[in-house]
């Protein structure tokens, strides 16, 4: 495998999971900041209340994105894998 190959197959591996973990990610920022407005305003600094939220809210985009995760990683996969000959020259 030359350098350049190698490159490209790190490339593409870290620009997929950036794809795969940005939902979950934004949900969870923007959860957050909901969270933390409302205990501003509110005067309520309970750390456990921003916990509950974000893990509810991770767990539905979860739930609701699965198959579009797995449809994703699969056509990754597969991709890799045929791809896998032409680099091992």
């Amino acid at each position: 495998m030359n350098i350049e190959a190698a490159i490209e197959l790190f490339r593409l591996t870290v620009t997929q999971a950036i794809l795969l973990v940005a939902p979950i990610l934004v949900t969870a920022m923007a959860v957050g900041l909901v969270v933390s407005l409302v205990q501003a305003v509110t005067s309520i600094q309970e750390q456990t209340l921003a916990f509950v939220p974000k893990l509810l809210a991770v767990g539905v985009v979860m739930l609701v994105s699965a198959s579009w995760f797995m449809r994703t990683l699969m056509e990754f996969t597969i991709s890799m894998v045929q791809r896998f000959p032409e680099v091992t020259r």
